[in-house]
């Protein structure tokens, strides 16, 4: 479900390439089987190359990584969670594209 600029992370990943990177991260908290996922997945690849570079964007399955998601107290799905200096900063819940652009334009 991601394409070239997004990155599908897991559990074990998740410190490495969210809490210790150098630019801020939308984390994509998703499932195969979500329909509003499936539908923000294009919006999110878009969004990727345009912003690359200012900000990465990376996915998360909470079916196959329920520690992170219970951790960020993620109960809907899709829910985006923007990360800056390891501490969590927006979350967004639901696909609405246009204020996602303004949570990254914030960020960038």
């Amino acid at each position: 479900m991601a394409g070239n600029n997004v990155e599908v992370i897991s559990d074990s990943e998740f410190a490495e390439k969210v809490l210790n990177s150098d630019k801020p991260v939308l984390v994509d908290f998703f499932a195969n089987w979500c329909g509003p996922c499936k539908m923000i997945a294009p919006v999110l690849e878009d969004l990727a190359a345009e912003f690359s570079g200012k900000v990465k964007i990376a996915k998360l399955d909470v079916d196959q990584n329920q520690d992170t998601a219970a951790k960020y107290g993620v109960r809907s799905i899709p829910t985006l969670i923007l990360f800056e200096n390891g501490e969590q900063k927006e979350m967004l819940v639901g696909a609405d594209p246009v204020r996602l652009r303004e949570l990254l334009n914030k960020a960038a």
